[in-house]
């Protein structure tokens, strides 16, 4: 059985996916030749982030399982797959350590403007800078923070953050019980914060959650960190925010179209730290993914029932 993994693999990453003992090609997301020859083969695609659309689908005419590599199914096309019998699983919570701690360090990197001192001190500035660049620094601890959607990622790190001396709110559609944090209404937790972050897919229902009128909501000088998608939130209008000083920083590792525009004037931006797309690459995360992956092959080549069916 082929499996086809639509992602680039350094020599480590070559390593680990020999070590699975399984028939696996893979293909860089940005080689789209090199896709078209593999994709008629494939009786497996591992699908991380760039989408799997229904042409893909169509090319692979004895694909029986798209695996996502992570959460979000958004980037697959879903009534394709249905339309041709092909299932669609995911990995829950493979990723949450790995998300969870890059949004801890998003919040600590905008607060601390990390990235300016970095170039500052890079370019044989950092003991000479402008005064004004220490007027703002903060910390996290003392500060509440709301974390929005309270899935594996937020509960791994809501304790991080009551330990750091954060007032953790969430809100979720099914509040639960949680002596770490506190639930409120979307609204409510997004007047309340002093840094809201993002942990929802997106949907119908989800995309540009934070528009225009919920980011004029959120209090002056907060923080913004989305590490989840980048349609929940309206980016222009988070531009705006960031660039009259409305909100203080965001931390950001998903966009709205990816790969990312760098023209785009939210990159212009210095009270925003950008990641592109890596909350979830860590070796942990591909040695807990590949693990439930693999098992997945076995169980479509013996019949049984798949992890995680999503489709």
């Amino acid at each position: 059985m082929r499996v086809l993994f639509h992602y680039a693999a350094g020599p480590e990453l070559a390593s680990r996916l020999a070590s699975l003992g399984l028939d696996i090609a893979t293909c860089p997301e940005q080689d789209d030749a090199r896709l078209a020859r593999l994709l008629p083969d494939a009786d497996v695609l591992w699908h991380v982030l760039k989408p799997c659309t229904a042409e893909m689908i169509d090319a692979a005419p004895k694909l029986r399982l798209i695996q996502k590599i992570g959460v979000g199914v958004n980037t697959i096309d879903l009534d394709a797959a249905r339309a041709r019998g092909v299932a669609v699983c995911n990995l829950p919570g493979t990723n949450a350590r790995a998300v969870a701690e890059l949004t801890l360090l998003l919040m600590l990197a905008a607060l601390r403007r990390l990235p300016r001192f970095d170039a500052a001190t890079r370019a044989g500035l950092g003991w000479s800078l402008n005064p004004a660049m220490q007027d703002g620094l903060g910390e996290l601890g003392g500060r509440t923070v709301g974390l929005v959607g309270y899935g594996a990622v937020p509960q791994v790190l809501a304790p991080v953050l009551t330990a750091l001396g954060c007032r953790v709110l969430y809100t979720t559609r099914t509040p639960r019980a949680d002596p770490g944090a506190t639930f409120l209404p979307l609204d409510d937790l997004i007047e309340q914060s002093d840094v809201v972050s993002l942990h929802l897919p997106l949907a119908e229902n989800t995309a540009n959650l934070l528009d225009a009128a919920r980011l004029a909501r959120m209090k002056r000088g907060a923080v913004l960190v989305n590490t989840a998608r980048g349609g929940l939130v309206d980016q222009v209008a988070l531009t705006d925010a960031l660039r009259s000083g409305r909100l203080g920083a965001a931390g950001l590792d998903v966009f709205v179209h990816e790969p990312a525009d760098p023209s785009d004037p939210l990159f212009r931006l210095e009270n925003v730290v950008l990641t592109p797309h890596v909350g979830w690459l860590t070796t942990g995360t591909f040695d807990r993914s590949f693990s439930i992956a693999a098992e997945n092959v076995r169980r479509l080549q013996s019949g049984e029932e798949l992890l995680h069916r999503v489709a």
